[in-house]
């Protein structure tokens, strides 16, 4: 059996430039042997499990829709809002949530101490997650982020 120590494992950063998006993160699936990005299909584990820790102030990352995979987040400590589109609603330790896919969500801390979560995702083989409020896509498990242009069916095929 494959085991660790939660509390003892090393917290990564995760910044935007400006620090609008920030967040700690400890990644107890690969801690555990799973591999980044890669489910069971790939030798990975078929879900992804992380701690998150959201300072004052803080986004975890864009509002985004994943086309694909699905989240089951449960909250540890703290206040945060879940924005869903334009829907906002406040979450609590001893709260838990999940996101469909096709759901445009939102992290946001606007309590006034951290706020601690697990999220669960499963891991699919492939995902592209939406950004509606920049217009973005991204592929995973690429990991390539870029805006598309509308183009003809048969543009470039003959």
């Amino acid at each position: 059996m494959k085991k660790t120590h939660v509390p003892s494992l090393p917290e990564e950063c995760l910044a935007s430039p400006k620090g609008k998006y920030r967040s700690f993160v400890k990644n107890i699936s690969l801690a555990l042997g799973g591999k980044k990005d890669i489910g069971a299909w790939g030798g990975g584990h078929p879900f992804d499990l992380q701690w998150r820790r959201v300072p004052p102030g803080a986004a975890v990352c864009p509002l985004h829709a994943h086309t694909v995979q699905w989240e089951l987040f449960v909250v540890l400590s703290g206040t945060a809002t879940v924005r869903i589109g334009r829907q906002k609603t406040i979450v609590r330790a001893g709260d838990a949530f999940v996101q469909p896919p096709g759901t445009a969500h939102q992290i946001i801390n606007t309590g006034k101490r951290d706020f601690v979560f697990q999220v669960i995702a499963d891991n699919p083989p492939a995902d592209s997650t939406w950004y509606p409020d920049s217009k973005k896509w991204m592929m995973k498990p690429q990991r390539r982020v870029f805006r598309m242009a509308e183009v003809d069916y048969n543009d470039g095929e003959e």
